[in-house]
């Protein structure tokens, strides 16, 4: 898949206005975050005026040669989607942009139908696996990939820009709003042809977790149409319960009906089913690092793994990638975020990554992750395999302990300038030499320092990580 070339603001339509001076500084990002602007709905930055702003920058950004761009709208399930829905369309249909409204549908969705669609940007109102009073904004470009940060920082420099406000149409001129009813069944039909079609799922029981949230009808019905016995949960939203106990964050409630049900998988998905958790038939939780070692398994047999390799975060175990490096494959880390897995894939021409979260991304089929998806390629495994997932997942690798420790902190500082944290984790790495590592890391968000280690005693890391993070509370001490 290629990447669309996208206009910059100097490419923006002028109009009689005088533009405002040029900076000389790069645009920065202040609402956009690591996956779009989040926030507690009607609350700054998630407010219907800001959302109004995003839908009017964005569709100026979008157009092309003085056509008004055609913006694909989805949302979850969550009360607020109304509230920005609305406010997003109006601000497209202020610069006489034309909007597509999907309704609740997963954010892959909305990708697949930004592509199908040939519209020219797209549009997610969710807060993926956040509680039902957040809500959140991504942005799709024309090519279904989700936008880069460069982009993200163009268009919310427009936002305060003069020229939205005199370039509102007037008249014939303005926009208007139309809805796809049959946007789900689009979506169903391509899901579907992502699987084997050599393959039935008759006879599989499958417990499926849909978190109240965007996939709740979708969800069911791909498994149905291809013949496995689903039990679905999760599927009664009410705009307050998304996420609530279920889904992704919570698939104890899932694991249980597994284990009651006797069925064979449990699939569990966030808000808006862009990831997955996955349970075996014994309950127990297959996170996303023991899938990309499944799935690389089957395409490294296949020899359909571009470049041999695989692309993750640093959050990733170390096992995975020995898993990988013992099959002659080799994980290439990024930073935290799938879109970060994404753009390396697509600067480097891999076709398979993901995040231990269960952000899975398989670019031969889709442009961003897809819970969905990636569940279709654990069931395949499953049917060919005929045995036990907790076999599968097992054989595909060994986890090493590993122990995340969050400490708030009063302020931020470089960790570079950090130097009794520095030393700590010096200390560490050498008692842990080659068996093990350390991440050190900020909050994106906040002033919370995330501390990682890896290692073969979990006692012995928990420790570890205490001492980094103790470390670090007496150099914000000491000023």
């Amino acid at each position: 898949m290629t990447r669309s070339k996208k206009p910059s603001l100097t490419d923006i339509p002028r109009d009689s206005m005088p533009a405002p001076a040029p900076s000389t500084h790069k645009p920065v990002r202040r609402l956009f975050g690591t996956d779009g602007i989040r926030g507690v709905a009607n609350e700054h930055p998630m407010t219907p005026e800001v959302a109004m702003k995003v839908g009017s920058a964005f569709t100026w950004w979008a157009s092309r040669g003085g056509r008004a761009a055609r913006v694909v709208v989805g949302k979850d399930t969550r009360l607020s989607g109304y509230l920005f829905e609305t406010a997003l369309a109006a601000g497209v249909c202020a610069q006489g942009g034309r909007v597509i409204l999907t309704g609740p549908l997963p954010t892959p969705a909305i990708a697949y139908i930004v592509q199908s669609m040939r519209a020219d940007a797209g549009v997610v109102i969710s807060a993926s696996h956040n509680p039902y009073m957040d809500n959140g904004i991504k942005l799709f470009g024309a090519d279904g990939f989700k936008l880069p940060d460069e982009a993200e920082a163009e268009i919310e420099a427009l936002m305060d820009d003069p020229r939205l406000i005199h370039g509102r149409k007037r008249e014939g001129g303005v926009g208007r709003a139309l809805k796809i009813e049959d946007a789900r069944g689009r979506y169903v039909t391509f899901v579907k042809s992502t699987f084997p079609k050599s393959l039935r799922l008759d006879g599989l029981r499958v417990v499926v977790d849909g978190a109240h949230g965007a996939a709740f009808r979708v969800a069911p019905a791909v498994f149905e149409e291809l013949g496995a016995t689903v039990t679905a949960i999760g599927v009664k939203p009410n705009g307050k319960n998304i996420n609530d106990g279920v889904g992704a964050l919570h698939p104890e409630h899932m694991a249980r009906i597994v284990r009651e049900k006797g069925a064979d998988i449990g699939i569990a998905l966030d808000g808006d089913a862009d990831r997955l958790i996955v349970v075996d038939e014994r309950g127990d939780v297959v996170d996303g690092d023991a899938i990309m070692a499944m799935v690389a398994e089957r395409m490294i047999a296949e020899k359909t793994l571009a470049k041999s390799t695989v692309v993750a975060t640093v959050m990733s175990n170390l096992g995975l990638e020995r898993a990988l490096s013992e099959r002659g494959a080799k994980l290439v880390r990024t930073a935290v975020g799938d879109r970060y897995v994404v753009e390396a894939m697509r600067e480097h021409g891999y076709n398979f990554g993901g995040e231990q979260s269960g952000h899975l991304l398989f670019l031969d089929h889709a442009t961003t992750g897809d819970g969905l998806i990636a569940a279709l390629q654990v069931v395949a495994i499953l049917v060919r395999e005929s045995r036990p997932l907790s076999e599968i997942a097992a054989r595909a690798m060994t986890r090493l302990p590993q122990v995340l420790v969050n400490t708030k902190l009063p302020t931020r500082r470089e960790l570079s300038e950090m130097a009794g944290t520095q030393k700590a984790m010096r200390d560490v790495e050498k008692k842990l030499g080659k068996e093990g590592r350390v991440l050190v890391r900020w909050s994106g968000t906040e002033a919370k320092l995330r501390v990682m280690v890896e290692g073969p005693k979990q006692d012995v890391i928990q420790k570890m990580a205490e001492t980094i993070a103790e470390a670090a509370k007496k150099d914000l001490a000491t000023g």
